[in-house]
């Protein structure tokens, strides 16, 4: 199973109208099962560094099934997971990435990025919503 297009669009959609309603511009990116872009959106104003940093986010969520955050807290020296950020060609282990699933079925991810990780794993979660 795969998120369709119409679905990320209206994740992305809801993203962006708690980005707005936080008043922080942000990078929205949605993946399919495949850690493949199916959707993004740069706000206007947004920070083009964080772009790449979206698209992380939601590929790390995609690749471990849990949020981006989680891996941080497993990524630490001394911690099971110590330096994984560096693999899969870079991944991102701090709020703001969440998977998408329909049952217990991973068919994408979420990734956001622009404003405090608090910021941005809300505005992740507004787009979980959307698509549940």
């Amino acid at each position: 199973m795969n998120i369709t297009l119409e679905q990320a669009q209206a994740i992305i959609t809801a993203a962006q109208l708690k980005a707005q309603e936080i008043g922080v511009p942000m990078n929205i990116a949605v993946v399919d099962a495949g850690a493949n872009l199916k959707a993004f959106a740069r706000m206007d104003n947004a920070w083009l560094g964080s772009v790449d940093i979206s698209i992380k986010k939601a590929k790390t969520a995609l690749f471990f099934d849990m949020e981006s955050g989680d891996i941080g807290g497993l990524s630490q020296p001394g911690g099971p997971l110590y330096n994984i950020e560096v693999s899969n060609g870079g991944l991102i282990s701090f709020p703001g990435g969440v998977p998408l699933k329909s049952a217990s079925e991973i068919v994408g991810a979420i990734g956001v990025s622009g404003g405090s990780v608090e910021q941005d794993r809300e505005v992740a979660l507004a787009g979980v919503a959307a698509y549940k």
